[in-house]
This record gives structure tokens, sequence and C-alpha cells, in this order.
């Protein structure tokens, strides 16, 4: 049983996870996993990735509805992504078990600073704000969910910062569009993991509890805040800085196992 100040502890996490998955569509499964074991305090690994997953989850399902009511999701385009994600992260993760844990995080944090280098170069393609997933480009969005899905499934964190670049490549639609699609996966990717450790009892429940409150709350700022910034491409930037900060940090925790 945790202390009543780790309860408010995982409140703010969970508020700061909810912001920036309102914000940016990506990056809450990065953060809070982190957060859990280091400002929390929660003693065990898998119980922390239980319990942010199922919090993530959650949290991104806010998200969602704040930007659906927005009109800001493309309902099918993010449902055949997330369904050929399942796959992929099924099949990735299988792979990553036999992987050093440490070696994974290292190159997943220099693939998170690829994707940043690559979204703040300047797009040539024109934003296409009524673009729908039909027979043409459905195997390309096909393609894409399925890579993210095995990235994030290789590499044991989630994708959610993948998904925003893969729907944006993978249809032309604009980024407000695309990160409040992306929730649909980002939701599907944390509860499929979460109902995976339910079914081991590694999810502090309670804790979960006051870090989906506390994401609720910054979910609703977060999206607003993404509204505000879409039309002059600063969203975009703002996403490649916290993929650089969380890049960052990765690389400084796991770079004795990188150079070893």
């Amino acid at each position: 049983m945790l202390e009543p100040l780790q309860y408010l502890l995982g409140t703010g996490s969970g508020a700061l996870v909810g912001f920036t998955l309102g914000l940016v569509g990506g990056g809450g499964s990065i953060l809070a996993v982190p957060l859990m074991v280091y400002l929390v305090g929660v003693p065990s690994a898998h119980v922390a990735i239980g319990t942010s997953a199922l919090a993530v989850a959650a949290n991104a399902a806010t998200g969602l509805v704040s930007h659906a009511r927005a009109r800001t999701v493309k309902w099918r385009c993010g449902g055949i992504y997330a369904g050929a994600g399942l796959i992929g992260a099924l099949a990735g993760s299988t792979l990553g078990k036999a992987i050093d844990g440490q070696k994974l995080l290292a190159l997943f944090a220099l693939l998170m600073v690829a994707v940043g280098m690559l979204m703040l170069r300047k797009r040539t393609g024109e934003d296409r704000p009524d673009v729908q997933c039909n027979r043409t480009n459905a195997p390309k969005v096909l393609g894409f969910g399925l890579g993210t899905g095995a990235f994030s499934g290789f590499f044991g964190i989630g994708g959610g910062f993948l998904i925003v670049p893969g729907l944006i490549a993978s249809t032309g639609m604009p980024m407000l569009n695309a990160v409040g699609t992306s929730l649909v996966a980002v939701a599907a990717f944390g509860l499929t993991t979460a109902i995976n450790y339910a079914a081991s009892g590694l999810i502090d429940w309670p804790l979960a509890a006051v870090f989906v409150g506390g994401g609720v709350l910054g979910g609703v700022a977060g999206t607003r805040a993404a509204r505000h910034l879409a039309g002059s491409g600063r969203l975009a930037r703002v996403f490649a800085i916290l993929i650089f900060a969380v890049a960052g940090y990765m690389l400084w925790r796991s770079a004795p196992a990188l150079l070893g």
C-alpha cells in the first residue's frame, strides 16, 4: 500500500500525462512509467507498467472524447490503424523479449531522435483536411499501423509518438486531425497491455484511479492547447521538442548498457 503523498504525486503525474496526450497525442505512455517509478515511487517496475498502461488508456479515451467533440477524429482511419497495430505489437513484443531491455531503451531513444528530426522538416505536401480512409489509401494506413505496432511491441514502450507521423504520412491529414485520431490507437494499445498485466495481478487499482482522475483534467487542458497551437505549425515543434527531451533522458539512463 502506498503512502498518501504518493497518491497525490500520482494525481499530478496523471495530469501531466493527460495534458501530453491531449496536446500531442503521444508521449503519455513513455512519460507514465518513469513518473510511476521515479516520482511516485512504485517499487515494482511491472506494477508501474501495468498501472500506467491502464491509466494511459483511460486518459487517451478522455482526450479522444474531447477531440471527437471538436470533430478532429478520423474514425475509420483510427480504427484501421489501431487494428493493424495490435497485430504488429503482438509480433514485435515476441521478438523483443530476446533483446536486453536497457539496449532496447537506448535504441528506442535513437529512433525517437530520428522521428523528432522528421517532424521538424518542412512538409512538401499540402494538408488534406477532408481525407478519408478508403480502398486507395487503406493499404498504406494498414502498413504504417502494422509497423508502428511492431515497433511499440518490440521496444516494450507505447508508440503514441510514432502514430501521429504515421497517420500524417499515410493519409496526408493535418497535424490536429492526426493528434485526435492517434488517440484511438493509443487507447487500444494501452488497454491491451493493461488487460494482459491485470490477468497477472500487476495493477495497483487505487493508484490507477487517481492517475486517471488527474489525467482527465490534464487531457481537457491539453486538447484546448492543441487547438490553439495547431494553426501556425507550432504544434509540430512542440511535439518534436517533447520527443527530444524524452529521448535525451532515456539515452542518459541507458548509456551504460549502450556503451557496454
